[in-house]
C-alpha cells in the first residue's frame, strides 16, 4: 500500500498552543475518556496502512491517537477545510498522536493532480506535518483499491452484499421514503456464487456504466434510508489520475471511507454533521469486516480489519457570514469570471486567504476561537478579521503610504533648509517589538515637496477637525512641524497643491522638537523617494450575510465594489518588500505584497488584508 512511515510519531503540527486558548469540547472529552480507559492501548501499527494481519506483525502503536484529514482532490481547500485541518492536526498534536493526510480519490472523473498539489501545499503552509514524519508522502484511497475489492468479495461470499441489475430509476422508486419502507430488489435473493460471478463481470469491464451496482444487504425497511441496501460499488469506465485504467469499477465514498480509516488504524474519525446519518453504515461495515464468518462450505473467513475499529464523530461545519463554501459555487465564480481565479484574494479558499495576507497563525487562532460544537451556528466574518489583526499587530512592519495623494509644498524649505536639501528621517518598523527584540529602522527623506492624503486638508474645516487648514499646525510624523498657509486650485476649483511652511528645529527625535505643541500628526511620503504602487482595496465579496441560504441566488448579492484598484505612493521600505510580506500602512490598515504580481522595487503591488478596525456596515 502506501510507503511506510516511522514507528515513532513525530510532532503532527507546529508547536502546541498554550492550554489557555484550548478550551475543552466534546471531542477532547471523548479522546480523554478513551485514553483513560485504554480503548486503543493495545492497538498495533506496522508502520504503514494495512489489514489485520499486516498490523498484527507490528509493535504497539506509539501514537496514542490517530486522526486524519481526508480531502477529495476535486477542488481547492477553503476556510471550512482550514478549520478541519486545525482540528484534526491539533488534536493529534495535543494528545501525543499522529494525523494522516489522505486523498479520498475514489471518483476518477472529478479529481486531478493540480488539486493534490494545492492541498498538500495548503496543509504544509498552515504549519502541519502528516503521517508521522516531516515530508512523509500523503496516503491515497486509491492505493487501497485492491483491499476494497477483496472486502467486497468477502461481503458477497458471507451473504452481506449482492449485485443489483435494476435501473437507477427502479432502485430510487423501490428505496421508499421516510414514510414508506423500501422494496426488496428482485436480485436480492441470488446466491453468493451468482453474485460473485456477476461482480467479477463488473470488474472485468464486460458491462457498460450503470448496468449494475454492488449493494450491501442490510434492511430495506430501516427507518434510516442510508441503511436500505446502499450501493457500495459502481461501474465507471474512467481513467484515474493515480491508478490509470487498472479499474473500471470504483467504490462508493460511504464504503471506501470507513475502510480507509481502518487500514490506517485511525482511532477518531472526525467529520461534519452531514455524515451523521451515515454513521450506522460505517459501524455496520466495520463490524462485518472485523468479525469472522463460517461459510456454507465450512471455511472460516473474515477478520480482515484490526480491532478495535475506528469510530466516527461529527461536529458542526463552519458557517461564516458573507462567504460561500460550496465547491460547485466557488467553481462557478471562477469559471464565470466573477473573480480572478481560485487564489483571488476575495475567495474563501486557503490560497485566496493566503494571497489576501492571512497568516497560518491567524487561521489557527480562528479555529481555536470558534470552537467545536454539535449544533450549527453562524460565525461573523469579523471574528476571522480580528484574528488576523491580533496576529499582525506585533509582527507587521509599519510604513507610510498615501492612498489618495495631493502634493504638499513647504514654501520656505529652501530658505530654512537650503535649496534641494533632503533631510534623512527614521522611524521604527515595529513600534512595539517583542521583549528582547530591537525594532528594525525605516529610512526615508523629507524635502520641499511631500505627498499627503487629500482628506488631511480642509479649506473650511468641520468642527473638531485637527489636521491641515489655513493657520493650523500639525506634525509630519517622523519629520517636522508645519503650519498650513492655504492651497492652490485649478480652473475648475479643484485643489492641486496644499501650501505650508516648515517650523525650524522641530524634527522628531531632536532636542527641542516638542517645543511647538500640535494636536495632530499626519502620515506622508516624500516626493523625492516615494514610489508609485498599485494598491488593491478588497472588500467582502457578498453584500448578503448569508448569500446562498434558503435557496437564494448568491450571484445576486455579489458586491460590485469588492475590488478597487488605486495608484498610491509608498515609502522606500515598502517598495523593497518581499512578495508575501505583511505590513501595516499606518492609519490605513494591514496590507500584503501580492504573492503573484508584486515585483520588488519595480512594480510594487499590495493587497488590503484587513483594516485597522471593523468598519463593515458602520
Amino acid at each position: 500500500m502506501s510507503q511506510p512511515s516511522p514507528h515513532s510519531p513525530a510532532p503532527a503540527t507546529a508547536a502546541a498552543a498554550p492550554d489557555s486558548i484550548k478550551p475543552s469540547n466534546f471531542l477532547r472529552q471523548i479522546i480523554e475518556s478513551d485514553l483513560e480507559k485504554g480503548t486503543y492501548a493495545n492497538r498495533r501499527w506496522a508502520g504503514s496502512p494495512g489489514d489485520a494481519a499486516h498490523h498484527a506483525a507490528g509493535p504497539l502503536d506509539p501514537a496514542k491517537i490517530r486522526t486524519r484529514f481526508p480531502p477529495e482532490p476535486n477542488g481547492y481547500l477553503h476556510v471550512g477545510h482550514a478549520k478541519s485541518i486545525c482540528l484534526n492536526f491539533g488534536l493529534a498534536r495535543d494528545y501525543g498522536g499522529v494525523c494522516h493526510l489522505r486523498f479520498d480519490d475514489t471518483n476518477p472523473e472529478k479529481e486531478d493532480t493540480e488539486y493534490v498539489d494545492s492541498i498538500t501545499d495548503s496543509v504544509k503552509w498552515l504549519g502541519f506535518d502528516w503521517n508521522g514524519a516531516p515530508d512523509a508522502p500523503a496516503y491515497q484511497a486509491s492505493d487501497y483499491f485492491d483491499f476494497m475489492y477483496r472486502a467486497a468479495e468477502y461481503l458477497i461470499e458471507s451473504g452481506h452484499a449482492y449485485v443489483d441489475e435494476q435501473t437507477p430509476d427502479q432502485m430510487r422508486a423501490n428505496r421508499g421514503d421516510f414514510g414508506k419502507p423500501g422494496v426488496d430488489s428482485p436480485f436480492r435473493s441470488r446466491t453468493p456464487a451468482e453474485n460473485l460471478a456477476r461482480f467479477r463481470e463488473m470488474a472485468q469491464g464486460q458491462l457498460e456504466d450503470g448496468a449494475m451496482v454492488l449493494r450491501a444487504k442490510i434492511d430495506m425497511a430501516s427507518p434510516n434510508i442510508n441503511m436500505r441496501d446502499p450501493a457500495i460499488y459502481r461501474i465507471k469506465h474512467a481513467e484515474h489520475h493515480n491508478t490509470g485504467n487498472k479499474w473500471c469499477i470504483y467504490p462508493m465514498y460511504t464504503f471506501a471511507h470507513p475502510i480507509e480509516d481502518a487500514l490506517e488504524q485511525i482511532t477518531h474519525s472526525i467529520c461534519t454533521l452531514e455524515f451523521e446519518d451515515q454513521r450506522p453504515f460505517y459501524d455496520w461495515l466495520m463490524d462485518r469486516l472485523c468479525e469472522t464468518s463460517k461459510l456454507p462450505d465450512g471455511r472460516v473467513v473474515g477478520g480482515l480489519l484490526a480491532s478495535p475499529p475506528p469510530h466516527q464523530y461529527e461536529f458542526a461545519r463552519l458557517n461564516l457570514t458573507y462567504v460561500i463554501t460550496s465547491k460547485r459555487k466557488l467553481a462557478a465564480l471562477v469559471n464565470e469570471k466573477k473573480v480572478n481565479g481560485w487564489d483571488d484574494p476575495r475567495m474563501p479558499t486557503i490560497v485566496g486567504l493566503r494571497r489576501r495576507g492571512y497568516t497560518p497563525a491567524a487561521l489557527q487562532a480562528f479555529a481555536e476561537r470558534i470552537g467545536v460544537t454539535k449544533s450549527d451556528s453562524w460565525i461573523d466574518y469579523s471574528t476571522l478579521e480580528g484574528c488576523l489583526r491580533e496576529d499582525l499587530e506585533l509582527k507587521a512592519h509599519r510604513g507610510f503610504a498615501v492612498l489618495n495623494p495631493v502634493k504638499l509644498v513647504l514654501t520656505n524649505w529652501d530658505e530654512v533648509m537650503g535649496a534641494g536639501h533632503l533631510e534623512p528621517c527614521t522611524q521604527p518598523a515595529l513600534p512595539h517589538p517583542p521583549e528582547g527584540v530591537e525594532s528594525p529602522v525605516r529610512h526615508f527623506t523629507i524635502g520641499k515637496e511631500v505627498w499627503i492624503e487629500r482628506e488631511d486638508y480642509e479649506e473650511v474645516p468641520p468642527k473638531g477637525y485637527k489636521r491641515l487648514f489655513p493657520g493650523n499646525k500639525v506634525r509630519l510624523k517622523g519629520g517636522y512641524v508645519i503650519e498650513c498657509t492655504g492651497c492652490t486650485k485649478d480652473a475648475d476649483g479643484n485643489i492641486t497643491q496644499v501650501l505650508a511652511t516648515v517650523v525650524p528645529d522641530t524634527k522628531s527625535g531632536t532636542p527641542g522638537s516638542d517645543s511647538v505643541k500640535v494636536k495632530a500628526a499626519i502620515t506622508w511620503v516624500s516626493v523625492a523617494d516615494g514610489v508609485y504602487a498599485e494598491v488593491r482595496m478588497y472588500d467582502r465579496l457578498f453584500l448578503d450575510a448569508q448569500p446562498d441560504a434558503g435557496g437564494k441566488d448568491y450571484l445576486e448579492s455579489l458586491n460590485p465594489n469588492s475590488l478597487k484598484v488605486i495608484t498610491a505612493i509608498v515609502e522606500p521600505s515598502l517598495a523593497n518588500a518581499a512578495a508575501g510580506q505583511n505590513f501595516q500602512f499606518e492609519r490605513h490598515g494591514y496590507f500584503v505584497a501580492d504573492r503573484v504580481d508584486h515585483v520588488q522595487g519595480t512594480k510594487p503591488v499590495f493587497n488590503l488584508a484587513v483594516g485597522l478596525r471593523d468598519s463593515w456596515g458602520k
